[in-house]
């Protein structure tokens, strides 16, 4: 039985409603819907139950990897003993707005293993645990004593839910072919599929979560690692950028993509070398989603190779280093990844690197050669770097050059550099690099993250599927309009038109 609940206790599916009410009265539940879902999927919860006028405090655990994470709220109910956690906001706790998944997006670590907050095995489901408890000595002071016959409080009332990165039907298969390094999630059901590469930051590895929950919204997701995987460098330092052109030309030639070509996705670096690879190869990319993204080709930074060093290079192509900002800047005198303080509470390397205009100049991502569609997601309170700031210089910059495809800046005032898929904890805003072990700030609040991730998510959902369709529907058209028979020329006829009458539907004001 569920959360040592006792003997004579109603068991009704994950809720645990308690006994130890007089008779005649409810006892204290715990509601949520759905208990078992994909974790993009919001909850519900309901107290019901309770002392009228009381307060309930509610606690919820999520063993992430091996951490525990946890959030705990307290609630006041109503008159008739219920609270909605969607329109009730918490009177105390980890968080302070009607928000059921605040929950989920609040949780802190409660023990110190290690590990990320996002999911390492997609395969298994998030299992959070709630508790529910009476305050006591809560309840409305102006009504009569006796809420209970025998003195007592209502026991507690427990819910599990499961949050599921795999949707049924989804196939999940690892890519070790052609020198690349992912995973593959096709959705259920017959394609082609809008087809998307979903690729990480400086932190490397293989972004399968977001890659899953892409395919449960029936889009194909190659989730492709390019280091810190298995087989790849360790570093950032001196990527070729011809391992992308082979991936793109894998998706397109191997994976029957909906509109002929894959979208691109990266998230920070790899929001810059989504951006990159759109201008470098238009031919083999159908759209870009640039998340928290640079403008400008960047050195290794926190991510390099020690040999190499924050300012050496981390593209390359035909074997030749892309020339970066960080490349003897003569406008940058101090840097932030070696853990070095900045000059000045207000300064700025990527501020500071502008003074260099033309080593900006050419280390500017060309992104008016793209023809395709482009959406941007970036925090602006992003205090790793100014993702808003280069996400508004690539809008503007398509826009100057006549770029006619769709254009699409999300850009979440509260919201920082964390920008991730939702639902899950967004509480920690300082941070330590995983590869160079320095700390940094991402910014924004924990609530503004929390709120870009699950917007942006569904806003890039609906973008890719828009995208694949639009590119579908004009190749159809070229299609048929190559296919159809070339019209006989006209007969000239000499001498007066014979008159007639016209429907005109030209208004004169």
């Amino acid at each position: 039985m569920s959360g040592g609940a006792k003997s004579g206790d109603t068991v009704r599916g994950d809720t645990v409603r308690g006994g130890a009410r007089s008779a005649g009265s409810s006892a204290l539940a715990l509601q949520v819907t759905p208990e078992r879902g994909l974790l993009s999927e919001r909850r519900t919860i309901r107290i019901s139950g309770a002392v009228p006028g009381s307060l309930v405090a509610l606690r919820a655990e999520t063993l992430r990897g091996e951490e525990l994470w946890a959030a705990d709220a307290t609630v006041l109910v109503g008159a008739d003993g219920s609270a909605d956690l969607d329109a009730e906001a918490p009177v105390s706790g980890d968080y302070r707005v009607a928000d059921a998944m605040g929950l989920f997006w609040a949780q802190a670590r409660d023990t110190a293993r290690g590990g990320s907050s996002e999911p390492q095995d997609v395969t298994a489901p998030l299992v959070t645990r709630i508790t529910a408890r009476h305050v006591p000595g809560t309840g409305y002071l102006d009504a009569p004593e006796g809420a209970f016959a025998d003195g007592s409080d209502p026991e507690p009332a427990q819910a599990t839910i499961e949050q599921q990165l795999l949707a049924p039907g989804v196939t999940r298969s690892e890519l070790r072919e052609a020198g690349l390094v992912g995973t593959l999630f096709r959705p259920a059901g017959s394609g082609p599929f809008p087809t998307i590469i979903v690729m990480n930051g400086s932190g490397g590895g293989i972004n399968e979560a977001r890659a899953a929950l892409y395919a449960a919204e029936g889009i194909q997701a190659l989730a492709l690692g390019y280091f810190r995987a298995p087989g790849l460098p360790h570093f950032i330092s001196r990527t070729p950028l011809e391992y992308f052109e082979r991936a793109l030309a894998y998706a397109r030639d191997e994976l029957d993509p909906l509109g002929g070509a894959p979208l691109v996705s990266g998230q920070s670096r790899g929001g810059e070398l989504t951006l990159l690879l759109a201008a470098r190869y238009p031919e083999l990319v159908l759209g870009a989603v640039a998340f928290v993204p640079g403008a400008f080709v960047f050195g290794a930074q926190g991510a390099a190779d020690p040999a190499e060093g924050w300012d050496g290079p981390t593209w390359t192509a035909g074997g030749e280093p892309l020339e970066h900002l960080w490349h003897d800047n003569a406008g940058v005198h101090w840097q932030p990844w070696g853990g070095e303080a900045p000059p000045n509470r207000h300064a700025d390397i990527y501020v500071d690197g502008l003074r260099d205009r033309e080593l900006a100049r050419a280390s500017r991502i060309p992104i008016e050669r793209f023809a395709g569609p482009v959406l941007c997601v970036s925090g602006l309170d992003d205090r790793a770097w100014p993702s808003s700031y280069a996400s508004r210089l690539v809008l503007d910059t398509l826009a100057r050059h006549g770029h006619s495809a769709e254009r699409t800046h999300l850009d979440y005032a509260e919201a920082g550099h964390g920008i991730t898929i939702p639902h899950l904890p967004s509480t920690e805003i300082a941070r330590t690099h995983p590869v160079s072990g320095v700390a940094y700030s991402n910014g924004g609040t924990p609530l503004g993250n929390a709120r870009a991730s699950a917007d942006s998510f569904a806003e890039v959902c609906a973008f890719v599927h828009r995208a694949a369709r639009a590119a579908a529907r004009a190749a159809e058209g070229a299609a048929a309009s190559a296919a159809a028979p070339r019209a006989t020329p006209a007969t000239k006829i000499s001498g007066p038109l014979p008159t007639s009458s016209t429907n005109d539907n030209t208004k004169e004001n």
